[in-house]
């Protein structure tokens, strides 16, 4: 029963944010009473527990240092927003927008590793909105850069938490993850990826520089605007660590038993779903390498497809104004081809 509840109630998370303007318009509030109604029904249906002290506290906890760098590098950045965007916009004119464009993205993607996602998120939306490109190129730019940094970041442990809780998984039995272990494992695969959305967007940019109507309006944030998206992201993330703890009981339910193929397909939940959350629930030390790569990369490669799904999505259509339709509208189509072509690449020999 508890499974038939909980498929209707991710169902919903899916629909209802592109259906209601009002839902769409208050996703992190929306998403925190879904995840109390979620962990609630688990805990009074499921096989074991779902509220306690120690998820509590995480959730309280563990949105902080993402908000305070929401909050940090948005001061930052109005600090120095005029220079950057003078010395952005000339290094466009000068390179020209489709190499600009291409170079972004894959440089976004293939650092974020190193710097992480959330800083990689950060500039990209700073950049963006000194660029104040048209309103169309804007959010498909946006948009695949997302793509970009979320796999990028999964290539080392100090990306994102999802990779850093895949190689802590990991490290027993007889893949001995190190630091290094992702990137050989899936590097080969994603930085082909990474080059390929960033010729994408280079090419879909064309070679004239738009300064039409855009979507992140081309004025100086106050310092409440700063605070209240710090804020956002804060409800949102604590929002995703609930629902990844309520919907522990499906994950379980599913997973120990299925090949790699399918746990790929099935990792699309992480278009909803905390990346992290999934990675700590599904992973394990003695799995086949396979199984870890299906797992892995259906979850990196389908984190992009709507706002909930990564935490650089998070955060650029928090601070570019990007609605939930909107990004599903190019996050699921550019989402699905991506999952295509992996799934030829990783299973079809």
């Amino acid at each position: 029963m508890i499974t038939y509840i909980l498929l209707l109630i991710f169902f919903l998370i899916l629909i209802l944010p592109l259906l209601i303007k009002r839902v769409e318009r208050n996703i992190e509030i929306f998403l925190l009473i879904m995840a109390v109604v979620t962990l609630t029904l688990s805990h009074i249906l499921g096989p074991e527990p779902a509220w306690s002290l120690k998820l509590i506290l995480s959730s309280v906890v563990e949105p902080i240092k993402l908000s305070l760098a929401t909050l940090i590098f948005g001061l930052i950045f109005k600090a120095f927003r005029e220079p950057l965007k003078k010395k952005v916009i000339s290094i466009e004119e000068v390179i020209g927008p489709r190499l600009f464009a291409c170079l972004l993205i894959f440089s976004l993607g293939i650092i974020s590793s190193v710097i992480t996602a959330i800083i990689a998120a950060l500039i990209l939306s700073e950049i963006i909105s000194a660029l104040n490109m048209d309103e169309k190129y804007e959010r498909v730019f946006t948009i695949l850069a997302c793509f970009s940094i979320g796999m990028g970041a999964a290539l080392t442990p100090i990306g994102e938490p999802l990779s850093t809780i895949a190689i802590a998984k990991l490290k027993g039995g007889s893949h001995n993850a190190d630091f290094f272990f992702l990137l050989r494992l899936i590097g080969t695969y994603i930085i082909p990826g990474l080059i390929l959305l960033a010729v994408f967007g280079g090419f879909f940019r064309g070679t004239k520089v738009s300064r039409n109507k855009s979507m992140s309006e081309d004025y100086a944030e106050t310092f409440m605007d700063i605070a209240l998206r710090a804020w956002r992201v804060y409800i949102f993330v604590m929002a995703l660590i609930l629902l990844g703890a309520g919907f522990k009981p499906l994950i379980d339910s599913f997973i120990t038993r299925l090949s790699g193929r399918s746990l790929y397909w099935i990792n699309m939940t992480s278009a909803v779903l905390d990346n992290a959350t999934l990675a700590a629930a599904e992973l394990g030390p003695h799995m086949s390498a396979e199984q870890i790569m299906g797992i892995l990369m259906g979850i990196v490669i389908s984190g992009g497809i709507l706002i909930p799904g990564n935490i650089p999505n998070i955060i650029s259509a928090s601070k570019l104004r990007i609605s939930s339709r909107s990004w599903a509208a190019v996050g699921i189509p550019v989402g699905l081809s991506l999952m295509g072509i992996y799934y030829v690449a990783l299973f079809i020999q």
